[in-house]
């Protein structure tokens, strides 16, 4: 994120800082599992794939029409003698000579002494005489036998992700299984002496516990599981219990709640005796209390805000690359970043760099716009619905006009 950031450093890292020393920290977990392609999605490939054939194997017609006994372009008049067809998985066996043609539909093998292939509707048909009479194109219609790929190609780089279109390819280049990094096992505490679960009554001053389902979800919807989720009370033999167990079983511990200075904020100070901590605080809105170090015998842990949408930021911005690294991604993917205008003024004081919550939408000159709707609170979860867009704004920015151009992160996710 862009502005002057140094009058502010000792209220926290600032948050390219604190990546970096996130990710400098983390090491790749480097189990293999063999898995299907259907089984495949999301997940990252352990070692290089090459091609072991060409593909498609062999030299095919790009449409219907008639495959032609020459190599040069075609002239109005031209005729050739039909001999048969080809299909797709029934190809025509027999060479072509000079003044020789076949029937050819899309995607079917040529036979040996076809060079050039004539659209349909470019000829006319008299018995079994081909004529060319409409002016043909200089192009020969025909795709070559390693269009996708020519045996040997590097068809995935160990550390990558696997996308739809990444499972397609394989398939058609004849890749049934992959290796495949095992993912990460992710413990997730939620701390919190006012929490009660959804759908049970409410005494005073409790609230019902969200972050343990946000979180969860959100991490599910990136391709990542939590495997254990724990709800524990503000009391430290129980956090200290929790935290050695999930930092036993899991590869990675997080924590949501207790990490900022108050008397019932016990995370930091356990981090600090069952492990190191790393950094803490965060030059950020939302997102300041949080947490970065090792817990137990080298486990990555990270302390996120209590507040639900501090959390799910932090972890979006922390967290996720994380994960990806410890999965064995070469690189972590960051959301991509785009100039955007405000659709609406925006009230702003200067202080911390903030991510504000906005809808992506377009004006009729297909201007990207940014709206911000309703309060940006760190506790309200309904700032982060339907969220295209984490809006950058820098410290020292204060209340902005519509039009106003800013860098915004998309948060929508590809297909391919």
């Amino acid at each position: 994120m862009s502005g002057n950031t140094e009058p502010y450093r000792k209220e926290g890292l600032p948050l390219e800082d604190a990546r970096q020393r996130v990710l400098t920290a983390i090491q790749p977990i480097n189990s293999i599992i063999t898995l299907p392609l259907h089984e495949a999605l999301g997940r990252v490939n352990a070692s290089a794939l090459r091609a072991p054939a060409a593909v498609p194997g062999f030299r095919a017609s790009i449409m219907d029409g008639y495959a032609l006994g020459q190599t040069s372009q075609p002239n109005i008049g031209d005729s050739w003698q039909l001999m048969g067809r080809s299909a797709a998985g029934q190809p025509f066996h027999a060479a072509l000579s000079s003044g020789e043609a076949i029937r050819i539909l899309t995607g079917a093998p040529l036979p040996k002494g076809a060079g050039w292939v004539l659209p349909q509707e470019l000829v006319a048909l008299e018995g079994s005489t081909l004529r060319l009479v409409k002016e043909a194109s200089d192009r020969a219609w025909i795709r070559s036998e390693d269009e996708e790929c020519r045996p040997g190609d590097l068809l995935l780089a160990a550390g990558q992700r696997l996308e739809a279109a990444d499972l397609g390819r394989l398939a058609g280049c004849g890749i049934a299984k992959l290796q495949l990094v095992v993912k990460p096992r992710i413990g997730l505490l939620i701390s919190g002496d006012e929490l009660v679960p959804p759908g049970s009554a409410r005494h005073p001053g409790a609230i019902w516990e969200s972050n343990g389902t946000l979180l969860d979800t959100m991490l599910r919807s990136l391709g990542q599981s939590v495997t254990q989720r724990r709800v524990v009370a503000d009391q430290p033999d129980d956090l200290r219990r929790s935290l050695r167990e999930l930092a036993t079983d899991c590869d990675v511990v997080v924590s949501t709640g207790g990490v900022s200075a108050g008397d019932t904020d016990w995370i930091r100070s356990l981090l600090s005796e069952l492990g190191t901590v790393n950094f803490w605080k965060l030059f950020l809105r939302p997102g300041r209390p949080f947490a970065f170090g090792t817990i137990g015998d080298g486990v990555p842990f990270f302390g996120l805000p209590g507040n639900p949408v501090a959390a799910a930021i932090t972890a979006l911005q922390l967290l996720w690359p994380a994960l990806q690294i410890l999965e064995g991604q070469s690189e972590p993917e960051l959301f991509p970043r785009v100039k955007v205008e405000l659709a609406d003024p925006l009230v702003r004081r200067p202080g911390r760099p903030e991510l504000a919550r906005a809808r992506l939408e377009t004006n009729a000159e297909g201007m990207l716009l940014a709206r911000v709707d309703g309060s940006q609170a760190s506790s309200r979860i309904g700032s982060l619905q339907r969220a295209d867009l984490l809006l950058e704004l820098p410290a020292d920015t204060g209340s902005l006009e519509a039009g106003a151009q800013l860098w915004a992160q998309v948060i929508r996710r590809r297909i391919f």
